[in-house]
């Protein structure tokens, strides 16, 4: 005859079970959290590193002297590379863009025609004190590229509605030559130097028109640029806020980045924004959190140099 278990065998069961499940639901339980956290840890890796190639993307054909560091509270800047830069506490970065787009113009199957050269022939008697001779370009290609991305906004065709011309046969820390924070209207073609010229296109596809320069000196090396960039905190929380690119607008035309450009969300819910400037590179670091939506906080962080 068989026996029956007793009470006391049941109860170490049981007990015995117990210690077996707990002991194996934490395991269950652990190997979730690291999986979750190598999930978030990916997403947020991979957020990041797309997030530093489109900043690297857009500083890469940047005006190097035009880069500024902004406090967006007070609105105090300074040049990015200055030794003292500190001393505004920037939370934002601003620049002048080239016209790249309209720099590699269009082909027609054997070769490429630019919009602009980059160069003007300086010995040429059409290259005076109201206007340049740049060789090579076909300033209708610029026209329409200029005209296509900025919604309409620069027409350089329209004296009202300037592209600039930047020499690059100078450098200088001057940095009111790119119009930041020139109140409208503004009624010079250039601003303290020699260096940034407002201009406009005539009928003819390889000249650029300007007023009176008086004896200021036209360099044979040059860049044209109708859009200022700025990478703008926007949000009430120091720690987790949206990072936005702003875009078209004008500077040397009296707008400013807060009123008058366009924007586009480049990520949410960053914690950490910082630039620095060494020489020409510029050094980015960003972190980027996942909102606490799982109840325990990741983050990622990645720097990046832009040369």
């Amino acid at each position: 005859m068989k026996k029956a278990f007793t009470l006391v065998e049941l109860v170490f069961v049981i007990v015995v079970l117990g210690i077996v499940g707990m002991i194996g639901s934490d395991i269950i339980a652990k190997m979730y959290q690291g999986y979750l956290k190598s999930q978030i840890t990916n997403r947020l890796q991979t957020q990041t590193e797309l997030l530093l190639d489109v900043i690297s993307q857009r500083l890469k054909y940047r005006i190097k002297e035009s880069v500024i560091g902004r406090n967006s509270s007070d609105n105090r800047y300074m040049k990015l590379s200055d030794d003292n830069i500190s001393s505004v506490s920037p939370d934002m970065i601003e620049w002048i863009g080239y016209d790249r787009d309209s720099l590699i113009g269009e082909s027609n199957g054997s070769y490429s025609t630019p919009g602009w050269s980059g160069f003007v022939d300086v010995n040429s008697s059409e290259t005076n004190r109201t206007q340049v001779l740049m060789p090579g370009s076909d300033l209708s290609i610029a026209k329409s590229v200029i005209d296509t991305l900025s919604d309409g906004k620069v027409v350089i065709s329209n004296l009202n509605s300037r592209a600039i011309l930047y020499s690059m046969c100078e450098k200088d820390s001057n940095m009111s030559r790119f119009g930041w924070d020139i109140p409208a209207p503004l009624n010079t073609a250039i601003f303290d130097n020699n260096m940034t010229i407002k201009v406009y296109k005539k009928n003819n596809k390889t000249h650029l028109y300007f007023d009176d320069i008086g004896s200021r000196e036209i360099c044979e090396q040059y860049l044209l640029a109708w859009s200022a960039y700025a990478i703008v905190p926007e949000g009430d929380k120091d720690n987790d806020f949206n990072l936005t690119l702003k875009y078209n607008y004008q500077p040397w035309n009296g707008e400013n980045y807060s009123t008058d450009s366009k924007s586009s969300l480049l990520a949410e819910h960053v914690s950490t924004f910082r630039a620095m400037q060494v020489g020409n590179s510029i050094r980015i670091k960003v972190c980027i959190q996942d909102g606490n939506i799982t109840g325990t906080p990741y983050g990622f962080c990645k720097e990046k140099v832009i040369y």
